[in-house]
């Protein structure tokens, strides 16, 4: 047999492209990476766009039930958030939200799995009281 281990298949972002965003400078923590907090809010993000997409509607992000970083982030580093819904509950969503980001070395660009996380939404009505995730939220159109 010819084959050698480097053929096993590559992992790639799970779920849809939600955001993208430049890590900058202003982003760093004292150790020179970019801040895991900042990471953390677009991750957030991305889920609750997913969210509201699916919820039609207003969102709130109740918990976040699981989270792991696997590598730091680098001023300069395109930031990827992919989202995949996972559970639909009557009134919420959990998302997994995978951030992956695009780096540029020279003429290289490689893409790395930085860090997911399972993030828990709750849909909402316009009071702010829960609502069915299946029930359609406020329109953000008019009628036709």
């Amino acid at each position: 047999m010819n084959e050698s281990n480097s053929s096993a298949p590559q992992e790639t972002p799970r779920g849809e492209l939600a955001i993208r965003q430049v890590a900058m400078p202003a982003n760093l923590n004292s150790g020179g990476n970019v801040f895991g907090g900042w990471i953390l809010a677009q991750m957030d993000l991305a889920g609750g766009i997913t969210a509201n997409d699916h919820a039609q509607g207003r969102v709130a992000t109740v918990a976040i039930t699981a989270m792991e970083f696997h590598l730091p982030v680098l001023a300069g580093d395109v930031l990827c958030c992919y989202a995949d819904v996972t559970n639909k509950g009557k009134t919420s969503l959990t998302i997994h939200v995978q951030a992956w980001v695009h780096r540029r070395t020279g003429s290289k660009v490689e893409e790395l799995k930085v860090t997911e996380g399972d993030f828990v939404f709750v849909a909402l009505n316009a009071d702010g009281s829960k609502r069915n995730v299946h029930e359609a939220g406020p329109s953000m159109t008019g009628s036709a």
